[in-house]
């Protein structure tokens, strides 16, 4: 059994912010939980555009607080966020993030991701694996 609080991640090597301070993830369960998923609270801030596209990885957001859009690049389609939506990029879409005010979301990476990926050019985590 896992039981962890974002208590215990904060400040630590789990608790992981962009270079340009857009965004934190807390990384509450990763691959070496060995579990086939992993799970992060992220925080995005107000005002920003987030380009990001999982090419090796399902993700499922649930919104938990804040307000925005989401962009599917790849069909040209925008929704409107909110508490209690949930998103899941199905189909590795290429998707941008509009949060209207600071966003909160739970996410689940399936693969589970190890917490040593970083975002390339395209936005996408490489897959990683762990050893």
């Amino acid at each position: 059994m896992i039981v962890r609080t974002i208590d215990e991640i904060t400040g630590t090597d789990r608790d992981v912010e962009s270079e340009n301070g857009q965004w934190r993830s807390k990384r509450i369960v990763l691959a070496n939980d060995k579990v086939g998923f992993s799970v992060h609270e992220t925080t995005l801030q107000a005002g920003t555009i987030n380009d990001f596209w999982y090419a090796n990885h399902i993700e499922a957001v649930f919104i938990t607080e804040g307000e925005g859009e989401l962009y599917d690049k790849d069909n040209d389609v925008t929704y409107q966020l909110k508490p209690g939506s949930i998103y899941v990029l199905s189909g590795n879409e290429k998707h941008q993030l509009r949060p209207k005010t600071t966003i909160t979301c739970v996410c689940v990476f399936n693969p589970p991701v190890t917490g040593r990926e970083v975002h390339d050019e395209n936005g996408v985590y490489p897959l990683v694996t762990e050893d």
